[in-house]
């Protein structure tokens, strides 16, 4: 059994706007564990209390309620610098009149640790993330990338027990956040380390994590696998926030033994269906072609690889996913398929859940 290294248990935060006045729970009773060695990622819309979740774990913020502890030692009244972690921010946080070594032997040296190991741990970790030549360099002659590397480097040399990352990739573009999400992951895992990254991007949950937590509103949706939340989503919410082309959720209801969601029919699985339903069906799962309902093309976004369709079926538009480049054209008048053993049914009236 894998060795637990991050519990959070209970863990509750609300901030105080203004004096008598009662602000919304930023966190409600968290419970999440995280295992020795395992690359968790937080996930969820913003305002969600991801990175309250994180600042908590690093001793920056105080939880109302609830416990932390680390590789089993209560973190109550811990002050950050003595709970063995380091954490990357999202805006590097480098100070600018100083190089990258520097940079890198700041945490060293103000540990007391001497000159000679100071230089080995900096010459270890620019080796690891390939930033030698920036060692003599200001933030101010570096591009991004090159920043948030030294950042992580600046955490590296520490060799913490758990790594903490606060959107680390969010001022990057595009090309360049999918550079550094390989090497983070593959940084991690070179390591062994314990690492709580933390995103409100699913493309960068789905590539790094062992197991995802998705949050909304303050609550811990689900922990699991990526590919568990993909299949299994435990909401419509969690269902449509994983996932690109997003889930497409149609609104249904129970008629009998049967489903319907639009001009599409299901049957119904499971005794204790609740009368007003979605409907979930990822786009890989809608077919177009000769059979099923028609319908009409709105949009074709080809990719390369892929083809992304948008198709309205009678009052429900739908996205579907196609291999390569697709033929249709805006306006074609087309059938339309879901795949019934892949569509997910979830409860409308309450929390979203999904029906067995």
């Amino acid at each position: 059994m894998s060795e637990v290294e991050v519990v959070l248990e209970g863990v509750s935060k609300r901030f105080t706007t203004r004096p008598g006045e009662t602000a919304p729970a930023a966190l409600q009773a968290i419970d999440l564990t995280v295992t020795r060695g395992e690359l968790m990622v937080v996930v969820g819309p913003s305002g969600c209390g991801k990175s309250t979740t994180l600042r908590i774990v690093a001793g920056l913020e105080e939880p109302d309620g609830g416990t932390v502890t680390i590789a089993g030692r209560s973190m109550d009244g811990v002050p950050p610098q003595d709970r063995d972690v380091a954490m990357v921010f999202q805006g590097y946080a480098l100070y600018p009149q100083m190089t990258a070594r520097e940079i890198l032997e700041f945490p060293l040296k103000m540990r007391g640790v001497e000159r000679a190991a100071r230089t080995r741990a900096v010459d270890e970790a620019a080796a690891l993330l390939r930033i030698e030549r920036l060692l003599d360099r200001r933030p101010g002659e570096m591009s991004g990338g090159e920043r948030q590397r030294v950042a992580m480097g600046r955490a590296i040399v520490r060799k913490p027990r758990v790594f903490l990352f606060d959107e680390p990739l969010s001022n990057l573009d595009a090309s360049l956040r999918g550079d550094i999400r390989l090497e983070i992951g593959q940084l991690v895992r070179r390591l062994g380390a314990t690492a709580l990254y933390v995103t409100h991007d699913h493309v960068e949950a789905m590539t790094l994590a062992d197991r995802i937590a998705v949050m909304r509103a303050g609550k811990l949706l689900q922990v699991a696998t990526p590919r568990e939340i993909y299949e299994r989503p435990a909401t419509s919410f969690v269902g449509a926030f994983l996932g690109t082309p997003r889930m497409n959720l149609i609104p249904a209801r129970l008629d009998g033994r049967e489903v319907v969601a639009g001009p599409f029919r299901l049957p119904a699985r499971g005794e204790k269906i609740p009368a007003q339903l979605e409907v979930g069906v990822r786009p890989e799962h809608v077919t177009i072609g000769e059979l099923g309902e028609p319908g009409e093309i709105l949009a074709v976004e080809p990719l390369g690889p892929e083809t992304h369709v948008v198709v309205r079926v009678g009052d429900v538009e739908l996205r579907a996913q196609s291999h390569g480049f697709d033929t249709h054209r805006r306006g074609d008048a087309v059938h339309v398929a879901i795949d019934p053993d892949r569509a997910m049914v979830f409860d409308a009236e309450g929390d979203g859940a999904r029906v067995a």
